[in-house]
């Protein structure tokens, strides 16, 4: 994960490679517990020799720096897929997150990205990127997509940063996948709306108390925001969304696209913080999820397919796609 703000201050690709370093110096100093995975082959072989794989991602594809030549360089490097954008808009794309859409979707530069990740065998993600830039990457990419951390609009009305129906069908029509993000803000309306209510009813505290604090951010540590976010939580506990709520969101990609095909666990453990859902809070409480895909009707296949068949199967695609 490369922060936004590094592009304004030219350091995306530094960290980058710093990044790729420390997780080449763990496998280095436990060869026997890691591996770097650089295909779903590895992967596979990797499992029956019961080490952990790591396969490398890079979330914002910032540290391209405006050379395609860096699409190659971070294959070699081991990177195998690119979430084009994160939380800003970037030279590549449009974020969701972001007020800003400067390039009204792709910039022209994210579309010679696209098509050279095609080429080299690299997987586009378009969670993080606008509503425009997605539909701009359907229609130029040769290979499936996926989304690797994003959930189902329909249950969180207006919240770009998950996909409506009509994207998640079209990601199936391109034989990619979604995969379920488990932030309570992700999977429902009132934890979606939890954060925008809380700085409302901040607005309205500072004004009352005659608070000169620029923003949400401008708190130090047990500053007066912080003293009030938790006296917030106290009078409104966060609404964590449920076990069944997240199985919902699973259930809603099968209905929509007739198929098992097209969904997968996306979690984002290591980026929502304390929104995880009740039952649902580490990787040690995976089978209760499985449990709950079993209760409702899903078979032994479908399950595996869901926790990684269907994106090992979207990375062969990728692979058999590329012009090597």
């Amino acid at each position: 994960y490369t922060p936004a703000s590094l592009e304004a201050e030219g350091k995306s690709k530094e960290r980058a490679e710093q990044l790729i370093a420390l997780v080449n110096r763990i496998v280095s100093e436990s060869p026997d517990k890691f591996a770097i995975a650089l295909s779903p082959d590895d992967i596979e072989k990797q499992f029956t020799e019961r080490k952990i794989s790591l396969p490398m991602g890079m979330e914002n594809g910032s540290p391209i720096d405006g050379d395609l030549n860096n699409i190659q360089h971070f294959f070699d490097e081991g990177i195998r897929y690119i979430t084009l954008a994160h939380s800003l808009s970037n030279h590549i794309s449009d974020s969701s997150y972001d007020d800003n859409k400067v390039h009204g979707g792709l910039s022209h530069f994210g579309r010679e990205v696209v098509r050279e990740m095609n080429r080299v065998g690299m997987m586009i993600d378009i969670s993080h990127v606008s509503d425009a830039a997605f539909w701009e990457v359907m229609d130029l990419s040769t290979a499936p997509a996926i989304a690797s951390h994003s959930s189902a609009r329909h249950f969180t009305p207006g919240f770009e940063r998950n996909m409506n129906d009509e994207m998640i069908q079209k990601l199936a029509e391109n034989e990619g996948v979604i995969m379920i993000n488990y932030g309570s803000a992700f999977l429902t309306a009132e934890a979606n709306q939890y954060s925008s209510l809380q700085d409302q009813a901040w607005e309205e505290f500072k004004t009352q108390n005659e608070l000169d604090v620029s923003d949400k951010f401008g708190s130090v540590q047990g500053g007066a925001r912080d003293q009030f976010d938790a006296d917030y939580a106290e009078l409104n506990p966060y609404p964590f969304a449920s076990l069944d709520e997240t199985l919902d969101h699973f259930d809603h990609v099968v209905n929509l696209t007739g198929s098992v095909d097209y969904v997968g666990i996306g979690s984002d453990y290591d980026g929502v913080g304390d929104t995880l859902p009740i039952d649902l809070k580490d990787v040690s409480t995976y089978p209760n999820l499985i449990e709950g895909l079993l209760k409702r009707g899903y078979s032994k296949d479908a399950i595996q397919k869901i926790l990684g068949g269907n994106l090992l199967r979207v990375w062969r695609a990728v692979e058999a796609a590329a012009e090597h």
